[in-house]
This record gives C-alpha cells, structure tokens and sequence, in this order.
C-alpha cells in the first residue's frame, strides 16, 4: 500500500457520518468523515500547507499548457497523491496558462483569489457533495477571468456552465477517486470552454499518466490517461 495518512502512511476511510476529530498536526477539533485505517485525522489546512509556493511557481512560468504548470506543482513535496490541494493547483495552473496565451489578467491578484477560494472546498467533495474540487477549481477559474458574482448575467452562467462540463468528463470516467485523474480531466475540459468562449487559446497536450504505482485506488485501463492506452 502506498502512504495516504500523512502521520502513519496508512490508508484513508470514510465515516457514514461526520464525527469530531482533533487534528494530529495542529490540534484543532472538527467534525469530518475523514480519517486513516489507525484513527490519525488531519485538517485541510494542515493538508495544504506550504501551498502558497505555487504563486511564485506561476508568476515565474511562461508557459501557455496547463497541464505542464500543474504537473510543475504535483512535483512540490507540499502535494501529495490526493487531497484538496488539489482544489487550489487546477485553477492557479489555468489563470497562469490564460495569462501567458494572452488573456487579460492580473495574475498574482488572480492567483490570491484562486488560493482563497479553492481552499475553501474541503477534502472528499468529490464523494460526499457530488462535486470533485478539481472540478469546481475550472468554475471558480471561469469566475474570476469574467469576474463573475452572484448578480451578474452572463459570467454567472459561463462558471456554471465550466463547473458542469469538468463534473460531466469526470462523472463519465466514474470512482473511485483519483486527485490526478479529476484535476486532468477538468483542466482539458477547461481549455477547449475557454477557447470557444473567451477566444484564448491555452496549449493542450496528450497526458500520459505517471502517478498509477502512487495510487491505490488506480483504475488502470479505465483511465483515459493510463499509459496501456497509449
């Protein structure tokens, strides 16, 4: 078994219901459904910290794919296989892939709301909202390049619309979950709504995974990124 706990490398389980944990880094007490197999919880704080390193990763990049920016981040010894890290780096990759191919965009303002925003979405989302973080980062994304609010018409519409086509490519594929897997997914379905919509055109790549001996619950020849597909 590869790590999933942070404090003992053993594997994760998920409550039927939310109980209070105390994490075993900082020792805040919340309720969460999250725990590993020996009772260690830790929080999505804790879970992201050293996450800010991807403002200055972003503001030194001058490259127009994405894909090639996240993987940049999955790199950082602040990321780990799974978690809502995640759900910050998929729409940090995408405002700095914009900003480079051309869209106009105040990137480290942007790339500030993206870290507010997205750590805002907690860990396991995808299971228990029905609603992937990774998936949710292209809709916050979609958000901040059309400065979209709660009363404006068509940004309001078009973040929508970008949530909904990342959550339809990775309802498709189905569970169980993999950070990787969801967050390529939502960045390609992000590059072809932006071209069509906002006429920019980010850098899109054939994606050949490397992170299936990391991962427990990998797939395999399921995932459209497996490399026995290519």
């Amino acid at each position: 078994m590869n790590e999933e706990c942070l404090i003992c490398k053993a594997p994760l389980t998920y409550l039927e219901a939310d109980i209070l944990m105390e994490c075993e880094i900082c020792h805040k007490k919340e309720n969460s459904k999250t725990r590993c197999v020996n009772g260690h919880y830790v929080c999505s704080e804790c879970h992201t910290r050293g996450l800010d390193r991807i403002i200055s990763l972003c503001m030194a990049s001058a490259s127009r794919d994405p894909i090639a920016i996240i993987e940049q981040m999955m790199a950082l010894p602040t990321c780990h296989m799974h978690g809502p890290e995640h759900h910050v780096m998929v729409g940090a990759a995408l405002l700095t892939a914009y900003h480079n191919a051309g869209g106009d965009l105040d990137l480290r303002s942007a790339l500030t709301e993206m870290m507010n925003r997205g750590r805002s979405v907690p860990g396991g989302a995808c299971g228990f909202w029905g609603a992937c973080g990774a998936g949710i980062s292209t809709g916050m994304f979609v958000s901040i390049i059309s400065q979209s609010t709660p009363l404006t018409n068509e940004p309001f519409a078009l973040s929508h619309k970008m949530t909904a086509k990342s959550l339809q490519a990775i309802g498709e594929i189905g569970g169980p979950r993999c950070c990787k897997r969801d967050s390529f997914l939502s960045i390609l379905a992000a590059i072809d709504f932006v071209r069509e919509h906002f006429g920019v055109e980010m850098e899109k790549p054939e994606i050949v995974c490397h992170y299936s001996a990391q991962n427990n619950q990998c797939i395999g020849k399921r995932c459209p990124f497996s490399k026995v597909n290519h």
